[in-house]
């Protein structure tokens, strides 16, 4: 409860501070605001509401976060489904989609199975998921539309489920305090995007890729460095030490690195900007949630092989 505290406090602080730095800005702007400091005042007070449901769901224990990542998930995928090709035949698929693939593979989570919980959906799934798509006899875009849905559920599910997978883990001597792991992993690979986005409008110089044109060498490198430190300085949170915490996060934020590029690429391909609209200021869920994809089920079994 010390450290929760200390984390609820901190992450207060900041996010008061920001709204004040943002409230003066605007009070001082000529008006209409600008579209930078009005997307600014957005992303701060989706900022607010993201961590209020987050603290809410902490104070829940296994079973809050469970449920609320279980909703991040669905929504997600709702996104990434209505980006992509389907057709009448998928209809059945896309139903288990929702309605069997995210319960069960939560109801893992819940009961710890671990066995299954890696397996149920990369095997099982994505081999009956063809096939049922198969026995309508649609075959046209049939490899397309079945990697789309594969896809879906590995990036929106099964990735994503490794956040309150966190909570299963038996780790030495952290017994009853692996919330803080889920706190840890969020706020160096959030915070991460943002310093990433910060270095990169002060020094950027040198695109890192063509799919992202935000995204620099010089965002890249500054993003990672500060995270790290921020990963050294947050390592009461966690079993590690300060030098440990600081390579744990720096791996997590080059995953989330990736999972935002991959992000980027699918909704360049799509031929859109954002994944939808449910997050004020940030876009669709997968927006927030892109970095998190590639780094939660890194950071997860990082854990899992090294402090269990």
């Amino acid at each position: 409860m010390h450290e929760t505290l200390i984390l609820v406090v901190g992450l207060t602080a900041v996010l008061t501070t920001a709204s004040l730095v943002a409230g003066i800005l605007s009070w001082r702007a000529p008006k209409p605001l600008s579209s930078t400091l009005v997307n600014l005042n957005q992303r701060i007070n989706a900022w607010w509401v993201m961590v209020v449901a987050i603290t809410v769901a902490f104070f829940f224990g296994r079973s809050g976060m469970t449920i609320l990542f279980a909703l991040i998930s669905f929504a997600a995928l709702r996104e990434f489904v209505t980006l992509t090709h389907s057709r009448r035949s998928d209809h059945w698929v896309l139903l288990g989609m929702f309605g069997i693939i995210i319960p069960f593979q939560y109801w893992l989570v819940w009961t710890a199975w671990y066995g299954l919980f890696t397996i149920f959906i990369p095997v099982y799934c994505f081999l009956l998921m063809p096939a049922i798509t198969a026995l309508h006899g649609d075959t046209e875009r049939f490899l397309e539309r079945v990697s789309a849905q594969q896809w879906a559920v590995m990036i929106s599910v099964y990735c994503v489920s490794h956040v309150p997978a966190l909570l299963t883990l038996e780790v030495p001597g952290f017994e009853g305090r692996n919330l803080l792991l889920i706190a840890f992993l969020i706020i160096t690979v959030q915070g991460s995007d943002v310093l990433q986005y910060i270095f990169g409008k002060l020094f950027g110089r040198h695109l890192m890729s063509k799919v992202s044109p935000s995204k620099t060498w010089e965002g890249l490198v500054g993003g990672l460095a500060t995270s790290s430190l921020l990963g050294a300085l947050l390592s009461f949170l966690t079993p590690f030490s300060p030098l440990q915490a600081a390579g744990v996060a720096f791996i997590a934020c080059l995953m989330g690195f990736l999972g935002g590029l991959v992000a980027s690429a699918i909704k360049r391909d799509q031929g859109v900007k954002d994944w939808g609209h449910l997050i004020e200021g940030h876009g669709g869920m997968m927006d927030r949630a892109d970095s998190l994809v590639f780094a939660a089920p890194v950071f997860f079994h990082t854990v899992r092989y090294f402090w269990t």
